[in-house]
C-alpha cells in the first residue's frame, strides 16, 4: 500500500510503498478514506518520542483516520465489514499509522461509527484534535460566564476548543495575529470571541479584558509559566504540552497535564456534535495522499486549522 512513512528519525516523511498491516485478534482493518496531520505526527518525525515509545520501521505516521471496515480480526464485536468508522490510532508503539491506504486499529479503543450527517473527510480530521480539545475544556471544569484564554487558537485543537468553550457559555479570549488569523478565530462560532495578539504584550492585553485574572487557560501553545501567571487565585490551566502540577506549586492555581483519551464515548459525542453542525471541524486545506508530505510541510509552517489528507 502507499503510505507516508519514515525509515529513521529524525527525518522528513515521504510517500512510499509499504506492506499492508496484518490484523491481530481484536482489530479492524480499515480502508482509509481520510486522515489529517497533527502535532503528534510532527513530534514523531522530529524524533521527540524516541525513548518514550517503541518505533517500528518503516514507520507509517498518522493518528486520525476515517474509512470503511475491510476485515475483522478474531473476537471483534460491534463492527461489520462495510461499516464507516473513524477515530485515532491508539497503539503502544509507533509504526502502523493512518496516513496510508489501510490501517489496523483496536476495535475496543479509539474507534467509533461515523454518524449520518458527518462527512468522512471531516471525521478523518476530528479524532485527535477534538479529543484533546474536549479533554482540555473538561480538565479545567469550564463553567458558564467564566473567562478562558485559548492559547494556540489557530491550530486544530485550539479551533475546536474555542467552539466547545463558547458552547458552554464561557467568555472566550483567543490568541491570534491580527488579520487572517484573527478572522479565522472569530468566524469559528457565533459567540463573541475576543482576540489578543501573542506577538505583543500578552499580559497587558489580557488584563485589559480580565483585570482580576482569568478563570482558566487552555495551554495549547506558548509559554505555560507566563500563561499560568494570568490566572486569578484559584484559577486552572490545562496543558497538552506537559505543563503540569509541579510547574505551579505554591502559586495558588491548579495545572492539569492533558493526554487525549480517544475513548468511544468521547469520539461519539464529538461526532454527534459535528454531524448536527454544533461543532465545525476546521479543515482549511485538503491534500491527496501522494502529496501528504506537502501537507506535513504546510503544517510545520503554521497553517490554520486542520489539514486533511484523502487516502483513497
Amino acid at each position: 500500500m502507499r503510505a507516508l512513512s519514515l525509515d529513521t528519525v529524525p527525518a522528513t516523511p515521504v510517500v512510499t510503498d509499504v506492506d499492508t498491516p496484518r490484523l491481530a485478534a481484536g482489530e479492524l482493518l480499515v480502508k482509509v478514506a481520510a486522515s489529517s496531520v497533527n502535532g503528534f505526527d510532527a513530534a514523531t518525525a522530529a524524533g521527540y518520542l524516541q525513548g518514550m515509545m517503541e518505533h517500528r520501521f518503516p514507520l507509517v505516521i498518522g493518528k486520525d483516520f476515517a474509512g470503511t471496515v475491510e476485515a475483522l480480526g478474531e473476537g471483534v464485536d460491534g463492527f461489520a465489514v462495510g461499516d464507516t468508522v473513524f477515530g485515532v490510532v491508539m497503539k503502544p508503539f509507533l509504526g502502523t499509522g493512518s496516513l496510508a491506504q489501510y490501517v489496523a486499529v483496536s476495535a475496543a479503543y479509539g474507534v467509533a461509527h461515523v454518524p449520518e450527517g458527518l462527512s468522512v473527510q471531516d471525521a478523518g480530521a476530528l479524532g485527535l484534535a477534538g479529543t484533546a480539545a474536549l479533554d482540555s475544556v473538561n480538565a479545567v471544569g469550564l463553567g458558564k460566564d467564566e473567562t478562558v484564554l485559548v492559547s494556540g487558537a489557530t491550530g486544530g485543537v485550539g479551533a475546536l476548543a474555542v467552539q466547545i468553550a463558547a458552547a458552554r457559555g464561557a467568555r472566550v479570549i483567543a490568541t491570534a495575529r491580527p488579520g487572517a488569523e484573527a478572522d479565522f478565530v472569530t468566524a469559528l462560532t457565533d459567540a463573541e470571541v475576543q482576540v489578543v495578539d501573542f506577538t505583543g504584550d500578552l499580559d497587558a492585553q489580557v488584563r485589559a479584558i480580565a483585570p482580576n485574572g482569568l478563570d482558566a487557560v487552555l495551554h495549547l501553545a506558548g509559554d505555560g509559566a507566563l500563561l499560568a501567571g494570568l490566572l486569578r487565585p484559584g484559577g486552572r490551566i490545562a496543558s497538552t504540552l506537559g505543563f503540569g502540577p509541579d510547574a505551579v506549586e505554591g502559586q495558588g492555581v491548579t495545572a492539569h497535564a492533558v493526554m487525549a483519551d480517544a475513548n468511544v464515548q468521547t469520539l461519539t459525542a464529538l461526532a454527534a456534535d459535528a454531524a448536527t453542525g454544533a461543532l465545525r471541524v476546521p479543515v482549511t486545506a485538503t491534500f491527496p495522499l501522494e502529496q501528504a508530505a506537502d501537507a506535513f510541510a504546510a503544517f510545520g509552517s503554521g497553517a490554520l486549522g486542520k489539514l486533511a489528507v484523502t487516502c483513497s
